[in-house]
């Protein structure tokens, strides 16, 4: 394959893997958090922003440091 052709392939390679991600990719943070309010609000559960920050806050670092465990138990040992 000539260079033109492999760097055409490689283009359009790229071109749809970004189509790909951006259909694919979820739904923007300020929406994801609307969607989690308005749950919370059929719950009974009416949280001012600050308040709502935080909680998002708190369930972040524990998704993290679950994953940052996980990780851990995944490597293996030198």
């Amino acid at each position: 394959m000539s260079r033109v052709n492999s760097v055409l392939a490689l283009l359009g390679g790229a071109a749809i893997g970004a189509i790909i991600a951006l259909l694919l990719a979820p739904a923007k943070g300020e929406d994801t958090r609307e969607k989690i309010s308005e749950v919370l609000r059929e719950k009974g559960i009416n949280l001012n922003k600050e308040e709502f920050n935080k909680l998002i806050d708190a369930i972040e670092s524990r998704f993290r440091k679950k994953d940052a465990e996980e990780a851990a138990i995944e490597e293996p040992e030198e």
